[in-house]
């Protein structure tokens, strides 16, 4: 297969090095990411300025191609997807990581790599976001989550991934040995809470600094931070329609009653 892998951590994270190598013994892998840290980017594009995009030596990684882009997670696939890749090239999936760092909960609003596959969705292609549930990890750290990536690939030939929808695929970090198998899970809530220090910098300033605590959930919940807390490698289907279907008729009747929709 086509495989066309972005991040938010830049191109030179060791996530996105570790996936490409592994990626690229069994398929033909495309990378397009950002030149720098991205993380919480969120569903952003470069509007105002121009995208620059470098393209790097061949086989990077084991990487068919390679390219860097001054833009964000999102512009990498769609830029990729639209004015990059031949029709030859087009990727079959798109894969966004290995994010250093977990995805969780509602908190994946504020996440390129969920974005970066989420664009790969918009544009029709079947997409998964993959991170490493920790922010302390080395290059080694990775090469579980690259395999079990792979292995993902292989288990989903056949299954039909749903229009708007990724799969948002969070690993623990742990020894293989210690991973207490897959949870098919929904969104939790927040990861954090809200918190704000003020501090005062050496001129008299003063600043904020997130530093929200981590939230835990009942140990037998069914979502996918329940799921990292159990040991488990967590799997959620995340779609992008936001529409609230079910609401449509009570709104109705209230807003237009009787038909009349014209009261202001």
């Amino acid at each position: 297969m086509n495989i066309l892998i972005s991040n938010d951590d830049g191109i030179a994270a060791n996530g996105i090095r570790v996936l490409t190598e592994e990626l690229s013994k069994k398929h033909n892998v495309y990378v397009i990411a950002p030149d720098r840290e991205r993380s919480a980017a969120g569903h952003s594009l470069t509007l105002h300025t121009p995208l620059r995009v470098e393209e790097l030596g061949s086989g990077k990684n084991g990487a068919k191609r390679t390219w860097v882009t001054t833009g964000t997670p999102g512009d990498c696939v769609k830029i990729g997807v639209s004015a990059i890749l031949s029709p030859d090239e087009q990727p079959d999936f798109v894969i966004s990581g290995i994010n250093h760092g977990p995805n969780l909960g509602a908190d994946i609003l504020y996440s390129g790599t969920v974005s970066c596959a989420m664009e790969g969705a918009m544009l029709g292609i079947p997409s998964i976001a993959v991170s490493l549930a920790t922010m302390k990890a080395e290059y080694d750290d990775f090469k579980f989550a690259g395999s079990f990536v792979s292995s993902l690939l292989d288990r989903l030939k056949g299954f039909q991934f749903p229009k708007k929808s990724i799969l948002n695929v969070n690993i623990p970090k742990l020894e293989p040995s210690d991973i207490a198998g897959v949870a098919i899970t929904e969104l939790g809530n927040k990861m954090f809470t809200t918190n704000y220090e003020k501090r005062i910098d050496p001129r008299g300033q003063v600043y904020y600094w997130l530093a929200g605590q981590l939230i835990t959930e009942p140990m037998n919940a069914s979502t996918d931070l329940a799921a990292i807390q159990n040991n488990k490698i967590s799997i959620t289907p995340v779609t992008y329609e936001m529409t609230r279907t079910d609401t449509i008729e009570d709104l109705d009747k209230i807003l237009c009653a009787k038909g009349s929709c014209d009261w202001y």
